[in-house]
């Protein structure tokens, strides 16, 4: 079913690795030209634009673009309750985890009279965002509400395209996972629409201020991500996120069912998701392979999962042993990372790149999806090898504050000056002399 690569008695470099092994191919330069006319437009024409090209991509055209209150409640009060108490268990588990994330300004008294304080301050006000196309995604509302709150970000408001069979709002789990978090400000608009609108804000058609934000976070499809990196700069943005993606670092002992389904649990989100298997046994290749044949049937979305697995992005590595199975994988960098070996805590702690790890058999990648407490919104494309998933870090910024006394400043003001003279900076230090030498 899945392609293999034999790496077994190769030796290869990190470089060569990357090259092998199989990943989802994003050109977002290629769409570059399409998405500038739109974020132009948007920045000129505020929301006319911004709802000309929802009509168009989305076949709806709300009447405003900011969701009315009653709508949002009245979403929350229809929420199937079985789902209503899944949301909220997910609510808690995740708060509790990114609470253990929030940074606490820290003093260093450098010298006598000399301090320096990095202080931790939120970003005003940010723009989450919640994909609406193959699939409907309320966890993610909640993987980008939360540590937004909990680093004590001021203004949210949460983008999620319309849906022409909602009346042209966003889906109502949309909605309902919003109200949840007590979230009152919703944007129907979706793609790269929404990322202008949320960099540049507008006018709403009943008049009202839609205020533009500092950050925008949240996945979504190429599109968007080729206007997040536009509009990088006047905004800041979580990551550039590409296709889905599942490694699995497997040996013997990992059963062939559990694999089986954790490898077409990510290929359901989108026919270019890359789902890739690295083992030091053909015999667990070749009964994953049977398995894949078995459950695929089973599926509600069976074109998409074949396409994502028999795509060059998915396949399998063979590899011979499970020491060189960790050096492919950390070459990989995956957005999720399972361990299914004999010893999986162990071999765990030798992950170096991954956006998050899931360690054994009971720790599948759907559990992270929804309820580990871990955040969902994770680096992609083998950006894990220098970026970090959404955080509590994300909405917060470092502020150095020096506060020095006279004497401090004294103490140090010929060092100062020795170094402001060694870079051709001389006033640099004539700033320090100034004050002692009235």
């Amino acid at each position: 079913m899945l392609n293999r690569i034999d790496l077994r008695g190769r030796t290869t470099t990190p470089a060569q690795l990357r090259a092998i092994v199989p990943r989802a191919e994003v050109d977002v330069d290629a769409v570059l030209h399409h998405v500038r006319p739109m974020v132009d437009a948007i920045a000129e024409r505020g929301v006319e634009a911004a709802l000309e090209y929802t009509e168009k991509f989305d076949g709806v055209r709300p009447g405003s673009v900011r969701v009315p209150a009653a709508e949002i409640s009245s979403a929350l009060s229809s929420l199937d309750p079985a789902v209503r108490e899944a949301l909220e268990e997910v609510i808690d588990r995740t708060r509790r985890v990114h609470a253990d994330q929030r940074r606490t300004d820290t003093t260093t008294q450098v010298v006598p009279g000399g301090t320096v304080t990095e202080k931790w301050v939120p970003v005003e006000r940010v723009g989450l965002y919640a994909p609406g196309g193959l699939a409907v995604y309320p966890s993610t509302v909640v993987m980008n509400v939360v540590p937004a709150q909990i680093a004590g970000v001021a203004s949210l408001v949460v983008c999620s395209p319309p849906q022409a069979e909602f009346g042209g709002l966003p889906h109502p789990a949309i909605l309902a996972a919003a109200a949840l978090l007590g979230v009152d400000e919703v944007w129907a608009v979706g793609g790269a629409q929404a990322v202008a609108l949320l960099a540049h804000g507008g006018v709403d058609t009943d008049g009202a201020e839609l205020a533009p934000v500092d950050v925008v976070t949240g996945p979504g499809n190429i599109y968007v991500t080729a206007a997040k990196r536009l509009l990088r700069g006047l905004i800041g943005i979580d990551s550039e996120a590409g296709p889905t993606e599942i490694a699995i670092l497997a040996d013997s002992s990992a059963d062939p069912v559990h694999v089986a389904a954790d490898l077409i649990s990510q290929a359901e989100h989108d026919p270019l998701a890359a789902s890739v298997l690295v083992t030091d046994s053909a015999e667990l290749a070749d009964a994953v392979d049977a398995e894949l044949d078995r459950q695929i049937g089973a599926t509600k979305h069976v074109e998409r999962i074949r396409t994502a697995l028999a795509g060059k992005q998915s396949g399998t590595v063979l590899v011979s042993s499970v020491d060189e199975g960790v050096r492919v994988v950390n070459a990989y960098a995956a957005e999720h990372l399972e361990i299914q070996t004999r010893d999986s805590r162990e071999v765990a702690q030798r992950i170096t790149a991954a956006g998050a790890i899931f360690v054994g058999a009971h720790s599948p990648v759907s559990l992270g999806d929804y309820c580990a407490g871990s955040n969902h919104v994770l680096p992609t494309g083998g950006c894990a090898r220098h970026s970090s998933g959404l955080s509590v870090q994300t909405f917060l910024r470092g502020i150095h504050v020096i506060d020095y006394s006279e004497e401090a400043l004294r103490e140090v003001a010929g060092k100062v000056v020795a170094l402001a003279n060694a870079e051709d900076l001389p006033a640099h230090g004539q700033a320090v002399t100034a004050r002692f030498t009235r």
